[in-house]
């Protein structure tokens, strides 16, 4: 029998809330028989949508009230502290108290990396967490890491992002050596500022398989599995990506509804159009991990439709059964170790 893993949901995070949240549980059940959901928000408006859903009976969705909802602008600081009784909080109050192992939340994201670091605490050896996902590359993808959570890192929360980063490619991805590259302005090592060169020494001198200064077009070039740098850096990067990947949509649709002769082209070549889109859709890579933390967050996209958010919780599923966590300790405690005693 499937040892099932239950993982919490945000129902009233996010732009669309459980419109968005429900459909996407209702998916991932429907293919999957080793998880149970815990839905957390307002109990009589989820139970009236699950009834529309046909869901009220499915033994594998389960409610847990919550009478708060954190708004998307609202200050983490007032979210934390006069919103105890947030769907966000208690889904992760949640995986605190054993009754879930993960949480999924489209909510504020600001709100969401206090609350979690404030109530599960940071693993043994990590200073900081760190938000890591997944971008397409020409073989399969690439994780990234900080993407906003550390405006200045040291070289030392570096090396920490470097390991919780190779340890969830490694269980997510099943990939036992992942390599490693730090983002920085050139290959070659005399480029960077001090920080970044501190940070190429330490990983360097540890057990990742450490492949050395990586530029921005290597993301995309499947050369490296696993791209480190602070969360200023991140950020702008992931959101230019985001931006560039829109303009290229915009101009394929543009061209391709310029005249008739073009509008034909196009119903031609809509299987390569859908293909491609299939390839870049954000969807499909939805879901951000909430890294070093004892326990498991992931921040889902917060206007991303029921497809997307299927995509998080998957991203979620996949590292409770893989223990990141635990990992990621064990991981940074051998390479702590090792340094000591060198």
């Amino acid at each position: 029998m499937t040892e099932r893993s239950t993982i919490a949901l945000d129902v009233m995070g996010g732009d669309h809330g459980m419109s968005v949240v429900l459909p996407a549980a209702v998916q991932v059940l429907s293919r999957r028989d080793d998880l149970d959901l815990l839905l957390v928000g307002d109990k009589d408006n989820i139970h009236r949508e699950l009834d529309k859903l046909g869901q009220a009976d499915n033994v594998h969705l389960s409610i847990q009230h919550a009478s708060q909802l954190v708004d998307m602008d609202e200050p983490a600081s007032h979210a934390l502290r006069h919103k105890k009784d947030s769907s966000m909080r208690v889904a992760i109050n949640m995986v605190k108290e054993g009754r879930a192992l993960g949480c999924v939340s489209a909510g504020n994201t600001g709100a969401l990396m206090s609350t979690a670091r404030f109530v599960l605490k940071t693993l043994p050896g990590i200073d900081r967490p760190a938000i890591c996902t997944a971008l397409p590359n020409r073989s399969a993808h690439t994780w990234m890491l900080d993407l906003g959570a550390n405006v200045d890192s040291s070289s030392e929360h570096l090396l920490q992002f470097a390991v919780m980063g190779s340890e969830l490619a490694t269980a997510v991805d099943g990939n036992p050596n992942p390599r490693v590259g730090l983002l920085n302005i050139g290959e070659e090592e005399i480029k960077g500022n001090e920080t970044v060169k501190k940070a190429a020494a330490l990983l360097g001198g540890s057990q990742l398989n450490y492949i050395g200064f990586v530029e921005g077009d290597d993301l995309f070039s499947g050369a490296v599995d696993v791209v480190v740098c602070d969360g200023f850096v991140g950020n702008i990067a992931l959101k230019s990506i985001e931006g560039v990947a829109g303009l290229i949509s915009h101009f394929i649709k543009r061209e391709f509804k310029r005249n008739l002769l073009t509008k034909m082209s196009a119903f031609v070549a809509l299987p390569v159009l859908k293909a491609f889109r299939k390839q870049i859709d954000p969807r499909r890579y939805n879901g951000a991990s909430l890294l070093g933390l004892r326990g498991t967050v992931v921040k889902s996209h917060g206007g991303t439709d029921a497809l997307g958010f299927a995509s998080a919780i998957e991203v979620a599923a996949k590292a409770v059964k893989q223990q990141v966590p635990e990992h990621i300790s064990s991981r940074l405690q051998e390479i702590l170790a090792e340094r000591q005693a060198s």
